[in-house]
């Protein structure tokens, strides 16, 4: 088993390569492997699983982290707008992104909704 052991640790190697890196080429010299053995591995589908697994988490990550500063990213752009020593621009934009906000958040609000009831409608018809 320790040359699987081995082999996980390269896969896992690349997989950080794939995530950090800017193209396939750098990935693959960051896992000390070639670009054409990446390319067979991401035609693996134990290895591509366990890259698009590593991409959800990773894009779960950041979302969490832009959920925690969005508190803040709103009380900014409060403040820009209020201060009556800020540019117009700068209130008018911070105005804007406010409202743009609001609506995005409510349409969010209204998919998720009509969602939720197509999905009970469903279970309740497949009963």
């Amino acid at each position: 088993m320790a040359g699987g052991d081995k082999f996980n640790h390269k896969w896992e190697k690349a997989i950080i390569g794939l995530l950090t890196k800017p193209d396939l080429a750098t990935a693959a010299t960051f896992a000390n492997i070639s670009t054409n053995t990446l390319l067979r591995w991401l035609n693996i589908p134990d290895f591509a699983q366990k890259y698009s697994d590593a991409k959800r988490e990773a894009l779960k990550q950041a979302l969490i982290a832009l959920q925690q500063a969005t508190g803040e990213a709103v009380q900014t752009l409060r403040d820009v707008a209020k201060d009556d020593t800020a540019p117009a621009s700068s209130r008018v934009s911070a105005a804007k992104g406010l409202i743009e906000l609001a609506f995005k958040a409510r349409e969010t609000e209204e998919v998720e909704q009509r969602i939720a009831a197509l999905e009970e409608e469903i279970e309740r018809l497949s009963e």
